[in-house]
């Protein structure tokens, strides 16, 4: 009995160190974006008319899906755009947040520096689309989660996408 609980002791030590390094590791570890523009020193300069989404007189309109590959997709309705690509809009233009997949609902959180005249995370679904004005210039990381109902594995997605707001 005595060499059991010393063993249960000895693990203990053992398992508690670990199991506190794997989460203060994994606290401060982000997920990686693939071309990350807002780490340049001029993030505006990827802005084009090939991917700037609406303008003050023409509204954007940002389609939010959930993936395949269990993730969430963040798409603008413009000519040649990918999923969860940078992209930018420019100040005073009007930003519908919708999902064109059925039966799903959205979440899109800027944390504390949100671009638009909305306060904490934009929340929507495909029969709630949810419209913002963009207002702060800037680049802007932010989490996109999508989940579709009915489905029992892997119902819900997220990723992290990025867009710039420009006054230009």
């Amino acid at each position: 009995m005595r060499m059991r609980r010393l063993l249960a002791l000895l693990s203990s030590l053992f398992v508690l160190p670990l199991l506190l390094n794997v989460y203060v590791i994994g606290k401060d570890t982000k997920k990686k974006i693939k071309n990350d523009v807002c780490s340049a020193s001029n993030p505006v300069s990827i802005c084009s008319a090939e991917n700037t989404c609406g303008s003050a007189a023409a509204p954007c309109s940002i389609d939010i899906r959930r993936s395949a590959e269990s993730s969430a997709t963040a798409t603008p309705v413009i000519t040649g755009a990918k999923s969860n690509k940078a992209f930018c809009i420019k100040t005073g233009t009007a930003v519908t947040f919708s999902s064109s997949s059925k039966d799903t609902g959205f979440v899109l959180d800027f944390g504390t520096s949100n671009p638009f005249d909305h306060q904490g995370a934009i929340m929507g679904g495909a029969d709630r689309p949810i419209t913002v004005t963009a207002k702060h210039p800037g680049c802007y990381t932010y989490s996109v989660g999508a989940c579709t109902a009915g489905t029992t594995y892997g119902m819900c997605g997220n990723d992290v996408a990025q867009l710039v707001i420009s006054d230009k």
